[in-house]
C-alpha cells in the first residue's frame, strides 16, 4: 500500500514540477556550479605546461581571462532578462487570447525552460569561475581549460537564442498550440481508456453496478471526507484496490477526477464501518490528490474543456475567427475518434479473487461529445462555416 499511494502523490509531485519555470533552471545551474569546480579541479592537476601544448586553450592571462568572463556572465544575465521578459509577453498574450487554462502548456514547455536555464546557469559557472581567476605578484592561476569551456558555453548561448525567437514564434500560432490540446487529450484517452481495465466477469455485465453493493451500504458505512478545498487532479485506483484487498473492504469513489470538493466533503465511501479505523482512513484520504486546478492527467471532460473553450473564444464578437473554430472541432474529432476505439471500462473494480472492491463513475462518451458540440454550436449556429456543428451532436 505504501508503495502505490507514494507513486500516486511522486507522480502528482513531478506534474507540478513539469509545469514550474524554476525546477529545470535550477537543476542545469547546480551542475554548471558543479562542472566549473570540476574543470578548475582539472587544470590545477593539468598545470600550465600541459594547457599550453594546445594553441586555441593557451591564449588568456589573468587580466583577459577576468575580461573574457565578466563580458559573457554579464552578457548572459542581459539575455536571460530578455528572455524572461518575452516569456512572461507570451503568457500574458495566451492567457488574453486563447485563455488562461491553456497557460500550463507553455509552463511545462520543456524548450523555454531549458532556454532560460542555459543563459543563467552560463552566469553562474562564469562567476564561479571568476573567483579562481588569480594574477598577483605573490601568486598566479589561470584555469584555460575551465575558461574556454565558458567560450563554448556563451557561443551556445547565441545558438539557443536564435532557436528560442524561432521557438516562440511557433508556439504561440493556434496551430500549434491546439496540436499540443488534442495530444493531452488523445495522451488522457490512453491513460483512462486501454483495452479492457476494470471489466469483470462476463455474466455480471447484465446487473446494474449499484445493485452489486451490499444492501446495508449506504448504512453500514464510513464517510472519508477531504481535509482540503480543491479538485480532485489524481486518483491512485492501484493503491484503493491494494487498500480494500488487504482490509477486505468495498470502496465507492465519491469524487472522480476533475470535480471540486470542499473540506469536509466525503470522498470515499467505505464499507463496513467496523473495519475503517483512522489509520485506514487516512490513508484512503492521501491516495486522492487535491489540486488548486484541474489536471488533464486523469480529467479527459477537462482535456476536452479547453479545446471548447479556444472555439467559444474565437466566436466570439471580439475576437470573430470562425477559421479557428473549425480548427477546433477537427481536434476534437481527432480526440473522439481515439475515444470512441477503446473498450470503456465497467464502473466495477474486482480483485483477483473475483470479490467486488471499487465502484466508481465512468465517462459517457455520448453524453461527452453532445456537451462539447453543443457548447461550440450555441456559439457559432449564426455562422455559414460552423453552422453544420448541431448535426455532431445527433449521436442516437
Amino acid at each position: 500500500m505504501a508503495k502505490s499511494f507514494s507513486i500516486t502523490r511522486v507522480s502528482a509531485f513531478w506534474g507540478r514540477l513539469n509545469s514550474s519555470f524554476w525546477f529545470v533552471p535550477t537543476m542545469m545551474c547546480a551542475v554548471a556550479v558543479g562542472l566549473s569546480f570540476l574543470l578548475i579541479e582539472v587544470d590545477t592537476r593539468l598545470g600550465v605546461g600541459t594547457v599550453s601544448e594546445f594553441g586555441l586553450l593557451y591564449t588568456f592571462g589573468p587580466e583577459g581571462a577576468r575580461a573574457i568572463l565578466s563580458v559573457i556572465a554579464s552578457s548572459m544575465i542581459t539575455v536571460a532578462s530578455l528572455i524572461f521578459s518575452i516569456t512572461m509577453l507570451s503568457l500574458q498574450l495566451a492567457s488574453s487570447q486563447f485563455g488562461p487554462r491553456v497557460l500550463e502548456n507553455f509552463m511545462r514547455d520543456r524548450s523555454n525552460q531549458i532556454v532560460l536555464g542555459t543563459f543563467v546557469a552560463t552566469f553562474l559557472y562564469c562567476l564561479v569561475v571568476l573567483r579562481s581567476v588569480r594574477g598577483t605578484a605573490d601568486s598566479s592561476f589561470v584555469p584555460h581549460l575551465t575558461v574556454a569551456f565558458a567560450v563554448v558555453l556563451a557561443a551556445v548561448g547565441v545558438a539557443v537564442l536564435i532557436y528560442f525567437i524561432h521557438h516562440i514564434a511557433t508556439s504561440i500560432r493556434i496551430e500549434t498550440l491546439l496540436a499540443q490540446l488534442a495530444a493531452d487529450g488523445c495522451a488522457a484517452v490512453d491513460r483512462l481508456f486501454p483495452e479492457r481495465l476494470g471489466h469483470g466477469p462476463l455474466h455480471y455485465e447484465d446487473e446494474p453496478a449499484a445493485d452489486r453493493l451490499p444492501n446495508d451500504f449506504d448504512a453500514g458505512s464510513e464517510r472519508v471526507s477531504a481535509d482540503a478545498s480543491g479538485y480532485v487532479q489524481n486518483v491512485g485506483m492501484d493503491a484503493l484496490m491494494q487498500i480494500a484487498t488487504e482490509h477486505d473492504l468495498v470502496l465507492r469513489i465519491e469524487t472522480p477526477p476533475g470535480r471540486f470538493v470542499t473540506e469536509g466533503e466525503c470522498m470515499i465511501t467505505a464499507y463496513p464501518r467496523d473495519r475503517v479505523s483512522d489509520g485506514i482512513a487516512e490513508s484512503l484520504r492521501g491516495v486522492l490528490v487535491i489540486g488548486r486546478d484541474r489536471s488533464v492527467n486523469q480529467d479527459l471532460e477537462f482535456a476536452i474543456r479547453r479545446i471548447v473553450e479556444l472555439a467559444q473564444r474565437s466566436l466570439s464578437p471580439g475576437i470573430n475567427d470562425p477559421t479557428t473554430a473549425l480548427y477546433c472541432i477537427d481536434r476534437l474529432g481527432e480526440v473522439f475518434g481515439r475515444l470512441s476505439g477503446r473498450d470503456l471500462p465497467s464502473p466495477i473494480r474486482y480483485d483477483d479473487t473475483g470479490q467486488l472492491r471499487i465502484l466508481t463513475e465512468v465517462i459517457v462518451i455520448e453524453e461527452l461529445a453532445c456537451n462539447a458540440f453543443s457548447a461550440i454550436a450555441r456559439y457559432g449556429t449564426s455562422d455559414v462555416d460552423v453552422g453544420d456543428v448541431p448535426k455532431f451532436v445527433e449521436l442516437r
